[in-house]
């Protein structure tokens, strides 16, 4: 299962840091280049890679991102990509199709499209390859009340309920292998996990660029740190990842 792989990542890095490989260049050799040295730099205060839009759309799954996943690998390091799957369920199951046959080991979807004709295929076609799907359940920018936070009417209990403790539910009953929370907003975090419980780890983005607060993230039952600019953006990226690592390690019980 995904969610045993990464555990056993974070413990034999001795982190819980997951490496947001956001790097632009209007030059796709300078990209892929960067993105290798970044990788080698900080894969050792690494638990595993999210690859976004950043990086496929310029280089390609077939050559350049497969390079990346591969460079990975070697470092024996999950890689998960963040598509954030938001469409009918043929749609979606080729879109997963496409990216777990690519080489990632998890996909990011949205539990808005809901399950039925929806995520499902998606989530059968990870089972059936033993790959991972997270789900979306409060992201990590400004406007993410606007979406997640609504008060929406809860059919299955007939009442008015926030939109995130919804999705929260959904991940448990979906069997999802995480929920994405944003690191932004703590009490947030706190609220999913007393939904989610150990049963579905936390994945927080959102530490540093965004103004994410390691401890507040980590106590508040977070259990993996995605993060990003704060190190790709670092002139040394190897030691901004430690720094991240370490800090990230004083607060897990």
């Amino acid at each position: 299962m995904f969610k045993s792989r990464m555990e056993a990542s974070a413990k034999r890095a001795g982190s819980n840091i997951v490496l947001a490989l956001d790097l632009t260049s209007e030059d796709p050799g300078v990209l892929l280049r960067s993105a290798l040295e970044v990788l080698d730099e900080t894969h050792t205060y690494l638990c595993a890679v999210k690859i976004n839009r950043h990086l496929v759309l310029p280089l390609g799954l077939s050559d350049g991102v497969k390079k990346i996943l591969d460079r990975a690998r070697d470092f024996s390091l999950p890689t998960i990509m963040d598509c954030k799957i938001n469409d009918i369920g043929n749609t979606n199951l080729a879109i997963a199709r496409s990216y777990f046959e690519a080489g990632f080991d998890a996909v990011i979807a949205n539990p808005f499209v809901g399950w039925e004709d929806g995520l499902q295929p998606v989530f059968q076609l990870a089972r059936q390859l033993d790959r991972g799907v997270i789900t979306l359940v409060y992201m990590s920018h400004k406007a993410a009340w606007e979406g997640y936070g609504q008060t929406v009417y809860d059919s299955s209990n007939r009442r008015n309920r926030p939109q995130y403790l919804i999705f929260a539910e959904k991940a448990v009953s979906w069997e999802a292998d995480g929920a994405v929370v944003g690191a932004t907003y703590p009490e947030k975090i706190r609220e999913v996990y007393e939904v989610l419980g150990n049963s579905v780890p936390i994945y927080s983005p959102g530490v540093g660029a965004q103004g994410g607060d390691i401890e507040a993230a980590l106590k508040a039952g977070s259990r993996y740190l995605i993060v990003g600019r704060s190190i790709i953006r670092a002139s040394k990226p190897g030691e901004a990842a430690k720094r991240v690592r370490d800090e990230a390690n004083r607060f897990i019980g």
